[in-house]
């Protein structure tokens, strides 16, 4: 039988799963690549920007894109009939989470972690646990962190007694069949982990009137949690072996094995992230000045790794503008990403004759003022990528102050095929190249995958 993995990939965009012979190469990197489909991500919008996301919906959409990938598999080439689906590993965003009781039953819909609710909850932080959050828990304190939401549930009338907090990915992993668990640089995410110990911070859920039970087991990514074995699942899937692969953006950051640490790696979805690898964390200090300037200091998905992950909301500005053009399609996203490039870097429009504002990662709110005629989708398009390159160059000079300069950058994701994008962002990182991949996080994940077969041939990048 053909060995085959699966890596999902649970992001702000889109669903996505990619399905892998575990045992080739090809050119492209480890794994040959057999099938990538995807969904839209089932938000729910709601007023002033809030943004739900039903684990129901969630579920029925990933039930419906596996159906059909068990569909194709049969007709693939090289896959000997027969063959299924032996492991499955699923990445995912960070922040937005489910709380589950002990019946496994969801009591509330997800946040999206660029949802707005939670700001009176974030003004209302003790001053002790305000001065202290960003050099324990390696966060910047925010709408953004899971646990302003979660106070804005308890606040609205919720009670946490015997709930659980799970992420996205590790409630899809759940939901499949395998053990609750919690995995590092997901948990990183809730502003519950003091990164030094790797354990909850006491303090913390004190104030949200939980105890330690509140987050499941800590574990590392590609931890073995169980098997397969859901209804809604498709028989070429059932009996996989499951794990949480981890944080979407780090998890990228593996696919093509291990990061020098003096490269950056950008990774261009909805959230713009810029992440450096350190082996030794930064200190409680140096943490607290990273978190003024939004820059995070967490755990990575390679064992005993930290990672300095920095983020603009440059691609949900961008798809916003996508939008107000009525661009829906590639074809005319490539059309637009032509006139941009012509443009050649300059505006055609007068100084100060537009101003873009919202790609700070604690805003996401696109601001457009408007002085002048002849503002196209192109100009307008050009405008957000130079407001991107104004904050990136910002966290940039914030990390150089911890750590040494980087000397390359690698672009990934669904932006980065956009040469305007990439060329943009060579104004202001280090010799910049395009990854190669499409998929390089649902690929990441298919690694984290592989590790769970017996002599599997591929396996995720390891510290040292």
């Amino acid at each position: 039988m053909t060995r085959l993995v699966a890596g999902l990939d649970l992001g702000s965009t889109g669903l996505k799963v990619l399905v892998v012979d575990a045992d080739t190469t090809a050119p492209s990197g480890p794994g040959r690549e057999l099938l990538v489909r995807q969904r839209p991500t089932p938000w729910r919008a709601g007023p002033g920007g809030t943004t739900d996301l039903s684990a129901e919906d969630l579920l029925a959409a990933l039930a419906d894109l596996l159906a059909e990938v068990a569909d194709l598999l049969p007709d693939l080439p090289g896959v000997e009939p027969g063959s299924r689906v032996e492991a499955l590993a699923v990445s995912g965003m960070g922040e937005t989470g489910f709380l589950l009781d002990a019946e496994d039953r969801v009591v509330a819909p997800g946040c999206a972690w660029f949802d707005p609710r939670g700001a009176e909850q974030v003004a209302a932080l003790p001053e002790d646990l305000r001065r202290g959050f960003a050099g324990r828990t390696g966060l910047p304190w925010g709408v953004q962190v899971s646990v302003a939401k979660v106070l804005h549930l308890r606040d609205g009338g919720l009670d946490l007694t015997g709930l659980q907090w799970l992420s996205v990915p590790e409630l899809v992993v759940a939901a499949a069949g395998g053990r609750r668990a919690a995995e590092l640089s997901l948990a990183s995410r809730t502003g519950l982990l003091d990164q030094d110990t790797g354990l909850a911070w006491p303090e913390m859920l004190a104030h949200v009137g939980v105890d330690e039970t509140f987050l499941p087991p800590l574990v590392p990514a590609g931890t073995p949690l169980g098997t397969a074995d859901a209804d809604w699942l498709p028989a070429s899937f059932a009996g996989a072996s499951l794990t949480v692969a981890g944080h979407d953006h780090l998890v990228s950051a593996v696919s093509g094995g291990a990061i020098p640490g003096d490269r950056y790696h950008v990774s261009t979805g909805t959230a713009e992230v810029l992440l450096r690898v350190v082996d030794e964390p930064p200190s409680a200090a140096a943490r607290e000045r990273l978190g003024q300037a939004l820059v995070n200091c967490v755990r990575h998905v390679v064992p005993g790794q930290h990672v300095l992950v920095a983020g603009v909301k440059t691609g949900l500005l961008m798809r916003r503008v996508l939008q107000m053009a009525g661009i829906s399609d590639r074809a005319g996203r490539d059309r637009l990403d032509e006139a941009v490039l012509a443009l050649g870097g300059r505006s055609a429009l007068p100084e100060g004759g537009v101003e873009v504002h919202g790609a700070r990662n604690d805003d996401g709110v696109l601001r457009l003022v408007v002085r002048t005629d002849g503002l196209s989708p192109a100009e307008l398009f050009a405008a957000v990528l130079e407001h991107g390159n104004d904050e990136v160059a910002l966290l940039v000079e914030a990390m150089d102050r911890e750590v040494p300069p980087a000397a390359s950058s690698l672009l990934t994701g669904g932006w980065a095929g956009m040469r305007s994008v990439a060329e943009a962002r060579a104004r202001v990182l280090p010799d910049v190249t395009v990854s190669a991949r499409a998929e390089d996080t649902a690929h990441g994940a298919a690694l984290f995958a592989a590790r769970l077969l017996p002599d599997a041939r591929l396996a995720p990048a390891t510290a040292g």
